[in-house]
């Protein structure tokens, strides 16, 4: 007989965020059945459901006997509204929509600080919007918002590194971020499956504990130190990013990283995460100190050959 262990419904597992949560639980004795769009290596103690989160079929398998569902999967980056309306709306009501007529009560959600400002970004609309679906709901819910994330296998966050290597790292000009790595975020996810009570109804803003986040300048300087560089800081305006984010479209078309979008919230000047919506330190604090984290992020990337 096999180990019978306490099984966790996942989204986004093959991503950025989702793999190092899926590393986190399973380390944590959990068992995962995980949704994937692509044939994965088989995995002891992984169930890969093949699917999407627009197929229910799919995802009613995905929840088979879990007793929580932590959903990462979202879309990042698209070409307009509907995009992100599809990947962040549609498919967490879908998701929710499943785990309330399986009876699974428990539900980690990973959204975003730019839920906060719906205003500036169809992306932070869509998880604006994808927050109220789940809020409505009867599941026994958690929201997470994480600001910015960094760690190994992190490609948006790798330009910022790319530039430090040739010295010259661009950033908004004005405005203050939070930041959190990848492993912290996802110990807190699974810390979450098994609370009671005490996070339900929460929503948390996680960060690395540093008080009033990082000026840009100095997020740009300590990514230069990770890379042994002291590389220029050039701060961007808004319509110099909305600039380079028409030069992105015009070479990379739909594979643009800077789209307008991303143009629109990165120059809101307080991306810090809310003292009233910091995690209890009974259920979760951050471990990793952001300039070690970002050397040891910057040796991966150099390790795997990324950079």
């Amino acid at each position: 007989m096999g180990e019978e262990r306490p099984t966790i419904a996942l989204t986004g597992a093959t991503g950025f965020v989702g793999s190092a949560v899926l590393e986190e639980a399973l380390a944590c004795g959990y068992g995962v059945r995980a949704l994937t769009r692509r044939e994965q290596a088989p995995r002891a103690h992984v169930t890969w459901v093949a699917g999407e989160l627009g197929d229910s079929a799919s995802l009613s398998e995905l929840t088979r006997g879990a007793e929580a569902v932590v959903h990462v999967a979202g879309v990042t980056n698209a070409p307009d509204a509907a995009g992100f309306e599809e990947g962040n709306v549609t498919g967490t009501l879908n998701l929710v929509e499943t785990a309330v007529a399986k009876g699974i009560h428990r539900f980690v959600f990973v959204s975003s600080l730019s839920a906060r400002e719906p205003q500036l970004s169809a992306y932070g609309a869509s998880k604006a919007k994808a927050e109220k679906f789940l809020k409505a709901s009867a599941l026994d819910w958690t929201i997470v918002r994480p600001p910015a994330i960094y760690g190994p296998r992190d490609k948006e966050m790798m330009e910022l590194f790319r530039a430090a290597k040739w010295g010259l790292v661009p950033v908004p000009a004005q405005g203050r971020a939070s930041m959190i790595h990848v492993e912290d975020l996802a110990r807190l996810l699974v810390a979450l499956v098994g609370r009671n009570g005490d996070s339900f109804g929460a929503t948390y803003e996680p960060d690395d504990g540093k008080a009033d986040g990082w000026s840009h300048d100095e997020m740009a300087r300590a990514i230069g130190w990770a890379m042994g560089r002291r590389p220029r800081v050039i701060g961007l305006s808004r319509k110099a990013l909305d600039r380079v984010a028409a030069l992105d479209n015009f070479l990379r078309g739909t594979k643009a990283k800077m789209t307008r979008d991303r143009a629109a919230y990165f120059s809101h000047p307080d991306w810090v995460v809310s003292r009233h919506a910091r995690v209890p330190s009974g259920i979760w604090t951050p471990r990793i100190e952001t300039r070690e984290g970002l050397r040891m992020t910057a040796d991966w990337y150099r390790d795997n050959k990324w950079l």
